[in-house]
């Protein structure tokens, strides 16, 4: 009898499939009512990658300008890895090129390769010698 009642003392809940359901439910509609305004946190925090990226190739660039008196438009030659971006299957939100290089300046840029919020406008950044650091097309 002491069994019994110390099992009924602790009683077991349980949910059904039903309750499971409407709790999934009003989840998925609190993150749709939340998403909007997260959007643009969204964005800022993947464009802190192109700004990272850039800086990064603004001191490779540097190196090679110490070393060799003249910037230069070819990764390969500096020494910059250009990362894969999501449409080539790799974490990259962002395409890098090198504008221009002379003797004294160099400019280069990083595109959004996909729209973060979605209203048609990709994300543009751009770095030159004096490490000026830019945001051209907000997204």
């Amino acid at each position: 009898m002491k069994k019994i009642n110390k099992l009924l003392k602790y009683k077991i809940c349980a949910f059904n499939l039903q309750e499971m359901l409407v709790v999934l439910v009003i989840i998925g509609i609190l993150i749709l009512i939340a998403l909007p305004s997260l959007m643009p946190l969204i964005s800022k925090a993947k464009s802190i990658e192109a700004q990272v990226q850039l800086k990064h190739l603004h001191n490779i660039e540097r190196t090679h300008f110490f070393m060799y008196s003249k910037y230069s438009t070819d990764f390969n030659e500096i020494g910059f890895e250009v990362p894969k971006n999501v449409a080539q299957d790799g974490n990259a939100n962002y395409n890098y090129e090198i504008i221009s290089a002379t003797n004294n300046t160099f400019k280069a840029r990083a595109t959004a390769v996909t729209d973060f919020d979605g209203d048609g406008i990709f994300n543009v950044w751009e770095i030159d010698q004096d490490q000026k650091l830019v945001e051209i097309v907000k997204d």
